[in-house]
């Protein structure tokens, strides 16, 4: 075995640099100096006998050789978490910090619910949350900067644990004075393509919205300019087309004050599932469960 080996901290340095592509934010992020970040890497360098980063005025570009050992280093940080975390787990259940990633169409629709409870009641719970979207959310949970993620399924999540919080249903939105006089269900086939506005790539949603109405002509023609359900919500409410919205989002009055009307989405599949899920084989998984049942029961 060697004798000298690289320390957790180089190793965090050289992941948030190839995070940020930036010295600066990279030592930022870091909480630490520029020329603190700078050396460290350059004794990891050192250490190890090899380039790692090819730095210019402008660029930072990492060698090929680089690359793996970022990937390798990303494992390694998550193992250190991982065997601290085991060490916590082992303590009070559900105390110390937690991060969770929770996408944007959940966060502000369910969390305002739960959180004051939790609080109440996990008072030596230190919750950090991330509103991320799905993809990079799962990117944050594999990387080792979430612990957890709340968020829709179906989605590609790699290899994770999970617990279901519950069914969510997807309703169509429009406008109050539609002329067309919707049923108390809609069925996909009266949904006008030339219509139909949806989230922006990156959130889940809009692929269970598609993947509800199963017309492969709808994913060609809906609007996908929405960067948030509040911002789909006014257009509607404007008159510049309909919308699909979550039960939770619904539920949560997002149509308050608005002439839009919802009415359930008709199909086999017109429901996403919220779920919790983490790494496989997390030293914490009990705990994520409690949390999952904690989330359930708001």
């Amino acid at each position: 075995m060697s004798t000298y080996l690289p320390t957790i901290k180089q190793l965090q340095y050289l992941v948030a640099l190839h995070e940020h592509q930036h010295f600066g934010r990279a030592a930022e992020a870091s909480f630490v100096s520029q020329s603190t970040l700078s050396a460290g890497i350059r004794e990891l360098e050192s250490l190890l006998g090899v380039t790692l980063v090819e730095r210019s005025r402008r660029v930072v570009r990492f060698t090929p050789l680089g690359n793996s050992v970022v990937d390798k280093a990303h494992r390694v940080l998550r193992e250190a978490e991982e065997l601290a975390e085991l060490v916590q787990a082992a303590g009070k259940p559900l105390s110390g910090e937690l991060r969770m990633s929770v996408i944007p169409t959940i966060a502000p629709f369910l969390l305002p619910r739960i959180l004051p409870r939790l609080r109440k009641e996990r008072p030596q719970l230190k919750l950090f949350l991330r509103e991320e979207t799905s993809d990079h959310a799962i990117e944050s949970l594999h990387h080792g900067r979430a612990d957890c993620v709340l968020l829709a399924l179906p989605f590609a999540t790699g290899e994770v644990e999970k617990e279901t919080i519950c069914e969510d249903d997807l309703f169509v939105a429009f406008p109050k004075d539609d002329p067309r006089d919707p049923p108390a269900e809609i069925p996909p086939m009266m949904i006008d393509e030339g219509r139909l506005l949806l989230l922006e790539d990156g959130h889940c949603l809009r692929d269970h919205a598609l993947a509800a109405c199963n017309r492969p002509e709808l994913r060609a023609s809906a609007t996908m300019i929405g960067t948030s359900l509040h911002t789909l919500v006014q257009m509607v409410d404007n008159g510049l087309g309909l919308t699909m919205l979550p039960k939770m989002a619904i539920d949560a009055g997002i149509l308050h004050e608005t002439d839009v009307v919802a009415r359930p989405l008709k199909g086999a599949h017109t429901s996403r599932e919220i779920a919790l899920v983490w790494r496989t084989n997390s030293p914490r998984s009990d705990e994520f469960r409690m949390l999952a049942e904690e989330l359930r029961a708001g």
